[in-house]
């Protein structure tokens, strides 16, 4: 009883300790420059959302933040860094939530392990908006389903396993028909060939083709999501078209080292959160069909879990696989 009752006393001691050191080092933390790295090219959602966040969140850390592109491999280079990187607060990553609910399913080989990645926070969501040439004659989602079933129509993504191309793929099986896939190398070579006429349709970013449907270019039926674009508010969602339960919506999140300390975790997600509710950065994420989020980490988990199930299942159907 006595060896027992000094062993739960040294337990007790130990994590007491330890609390109390990881409590110093959330209360030091940061004492320098932290980076986050954007695993994706320049200008894009992620980086958009990321800059507004930290010039908010600069005032609160009191040290200097440093935003770093190390675009390739959808991400994958990019997470691999952070995922090598030393679990103390000073290196981050910022990315869609494609790295996590998708690249696993996808790619044959990964150089870093997904669990060598901790999900610190959900900090946005944004959807797609199908749209398709005016030459094509249709003006609903009614429409285009019965156009695919009396003849050949293509759509266009940003490559293989992009939103786009994901989202299309959940629609062709929910609306029961098929559709040519045409992949590029982004969202904005894929939307030109739509507004030429080489490709009939395609579920893109919303910015991307606001100008070109206001301006009679493009055609937009329906967006991905379960909520309405605020950017096209009269345009229906696709759930709102006749096939309830369906949301293609994807999320931008933050990510630390596996082992990254709790107190920095927790600081580092009141920072940002904070940051992200801001009046001004809310309205400049809305204009950039962005909803602000800011999910625990806890929750940020289960959104993740759920829609890699969901990802994962689309992967295996259409045998998508990537190197």
């Amino acid at each position: 009883m006595t060896s027992t009752r000094t062993r739960l006393i040294k337990t007790l001691l130990a994590t007491s300790a330890l609390a109390a050191s990881l409590g110093a080092y959330a209360q030091a933390w940061p004492e320098r420059a932290v980076k986050f790295i954007v695993p994706l090219p320049p200008g894009g959602p992620s980086e958009i959302v990321l800059r507004s966040a930290m010039e908010k969140m600069q005032a609160t850390l009191k040290q200097p933040l440093v935003l770093e592109n190390k675009p390739g491999a959808a991400g994958n280079l990019g997470a691999a860094e952070v995922a090598r990187a030393a679990p103390d607060g000073y290196t981050w990553l910022f990315t869609t939530d494609t790295l996590f609910t998708v690249n696993p399913h996808v790619y044959e080989k990964l150089a870093f392990k997904i669990g060598d990645l901790q999900p610190v926070m959900r900090a946005s969501a944004f959807s797609q908006t199908l749209v398709c040439n005016p030459t094509l004659g249709v003006k609903t989602v009614a429409d285009l389903v019965r156009r695919a079933k009396e003849r050949q129509v293509s759509y266009a993504s940003g490559g293989a396993g992009s939103p786009g191309h994901l989202s299309t793929e959940q629609f062709k099986t929910a609306a029961g028909i098929q559709m040519l896939h045409i992949p590029y190398k982004g969202p904005a070579p894929a939307m030109q060939d739509v507004i030429g006429g080489q490709v009939d349709c395609g579920f893109l970013a919303g910015p991307t083709v606001l100008p070109h449907v206001r301006g009679g270019k493009l055609v937009a039926l329906a967006v991905s999501g379960s909520r309405r674009s605020a950017l096209l508010p009269e345009v229906p969602t696709v759930a709102e078209s006749g096939y309830p339960g369906f949301d293609s919506t994807y999320s931008l999140v933050l990510f630390a080292p596996r082992g990254t300390p709790a107190p920095v975790v927790q600081a580092m997600h009141a920072a940002m959160s904070a940051a992200l509710k801001s009046p001004d950065v809310v309205e400049k994420l809305r204009t950039s069909d962005q909803v602000v989020v800011t999910d625990s980490p806890a929750d940020t988990v289960t959104r993740l879990t759920n829609d890699s199930n969901k990802w994962g299942e689309v992967a295996r159907r259409i045998n998508l696989r990537l190197e």
